[in-house]
């Protein structure tokens, strides 16, 4: 049965749309990783300053596999051009002020309708 992974990112107000780019420049970056079943990023359509990444795995050693590779660090501006990782002042700053990872899995629900 898949899980549910749930980054919830806030954002200082102004930033969301940076924190939009920076997901779209990578899009399909963890599309070929092995037990990955989908991806969506939530923007808030209140006053929250909080956005959902969304990411459903085949089951928890799909997930940790990928939070162990060299994607996972290049994604998230771990890696070193040796391969290794670091802090690199080069690299853009952390949109997010905070986040939380959170973990489900599904318990019921329908497919719906597609109109």
């Amino acid at each position: 049965m898949s899980i549910v992974k749930i980054n919830a990112i806030t954002v200082p107000a102004d930033s969301g749309d940076e924190l939009a780019r920076r997901f779209a420049a990578r899009a399909g970056a963890v599309d070929g990783q092995e037990g990955f079943e989908g991806f969506e990023l939530l923007q808030p359509t209140d006053e929250r300053t909080t956005w959902l990444v969304v990411t459903r795995w085949r089951d928890e050693k799909s997930f940790q596999d990928w939070v162990s590779s060299k994607n996972f660090a290049h994604g998230h501006g771990q890696e070193t051009a040796d391969g290794g990782t670091s802090s690199d002042s080069r690299r853009a700053r952390p949109v997010g002020v905070s986040a939380e990872l959170w973990s489900y899995r599904p318990a019921g629900g329908s497919e719906g309708t597609a109109n």
